[in-house]
């Protein structure tokens, strides 16, 4: 039975990050080379993965070259260092979908890159990266950058089960 992913931030191929977020590589071919081990440890080929923006810093090829090597039917959400180049040029790199947009799941999960704002009376809960190592309280925000998730995609269940309050008694 296929999965469905949630992951965002890469930023493959960008060796300054390593720095800026205190990445526990060497340089980015380490970098490189365990985030894909690390995807392709837990998403099949059956498999989705939204990646939440911020993929690549890489040229076309290069970034063509890990996009075909990661398994799963790749969604894109476009973050803010992905805006620089055209939806085209991310499905001609390997991406499935691309969206420019943030995307509505389940009719209660809103997809986005960039935290949006989310009031305590809203229903709803904002998948979101680009904030990295830091994280929103409470319980209508889930932070999918790499750096919160040891650099493995995360699962819908697991964001589900830690989102969603029980309301059996």
């Amino acid at each position: 039975m296929s999965q469905t992913y949630f992951i965002s931030d890469h930023h493959f191929g960008h060796k300054s990050i390593i720095d800026f977020e205190d990445r526990p590589f060497a340089d980015a071919d380490e970098m490189n080379a365990a985030m894909i081990a690390k995807w392709n440890a837990v998403v099949t080929k059956e498999d989705t993965v939204f990646h939440l923006g911020d993929f690549s810093f890489l040229n076309k090829e290069k970034t063509e070259a890990i996009v075909s090597q990661l398994n799963g039917y790749k969604i894109l959400i476009l973050g803010n260092h992905d805006r620089g180049r055209s939806r085209t040029w991310w499905l001609d790199a390997g991406f499935d979908e691309v969206s420019e947009y943030p995307i509505i799941y389940k009719n209660f999960f809103f997809l986005s890159h960039e935290p949006m704002y989310m009031n305590k009376q809203m229903p709803y809960v904002n998948v979101h990266g680009h904030i990295h190592g830091q994280k929103y309280a409470g319980l209508h925000y889930y932070n999918v950058s790499v750096e919160q998730l040891d650099y493995t995609p995360v699962s819908f269940e697991q964001i589900r089960d830690s989102v969603v309050v029980s309301e059996e008694q």
